[in-house]
């Protein structure tokens, strides 16, 4: 690997974080005006090594479920996954089969389910029902930037992905 590889890995890495910060900042409103109470799911890990700086090295166990669960205020549940991409598309097999299946049992219980995305820089929030339709509604399995336009959520220093349900941080 060269060192543009490691670069814009690292770059790509950082504008995740940076994302999955603007939704959990979304989160942190939602719970102060008590609009719903929603956490990140933390991934399963084992630690292989400590490291004598306090650092570890971890791998993954079991399979990754959706990033963020909670309740909203009218005692429904809420669960969703949050993608982003700088590239002009996003494909519908960035949620792995895994985590569509908890998307899926979620939604037919009838918890608010679906993808928070961003597509360079459109915000979106995707209910389940259509991202799982994008063959049907777009005739191909990815939604680009100006379909996103129809989810597009308001990103007021953070991203108000419960907006257009919830009333909105307006």
């Amino acid at each position: 690997m060269n060192y543009s590889t490691n670069w814009r890995n690292r770059q790509n890495n950082d504008q995740g974080r940076l994302f999955e910060n603007l939704i959990d900042q979304g989160c942190i409103y939602y719970q102060h005006k008590e609009i719903a109470m929603i956490e990140k799911t933390p991934e399963p890990f084992r630690v292989k090594k400590i490291n004598k700086d306090g650092s570890m090295i971890v791998y993954p166990i079991g399979k990754a479920q959706p990033d963020y669960k909670g309740t909203l205020d009218d005692g429904r549940a809420v669960v969703f996954e949050a993608k982003r991409t700088t590239k002009d598309r996003i494909q519908q097999s960035v949620v792995t089969d895994h985590q569509a299946a908890c998307l899926d049992m979620h939604a037919h219980l009838g918890a608010m389910a679906g993808v928070c995305c961003m597509i360079k820089k459109t915000v979106g929030f995707v209910p389940w029902t259509d991202w799982i339709n994008m063959k049907n509604k777009y005739g191909r399995k990815y939604m680009t930037e100006s379909e996103l336009q129809a989810y597009r959520v308001e990103t007021p220093g953070f991203i108000d992905f419960l907006g257009k349900w919830k009333g909105g941080a307006s």
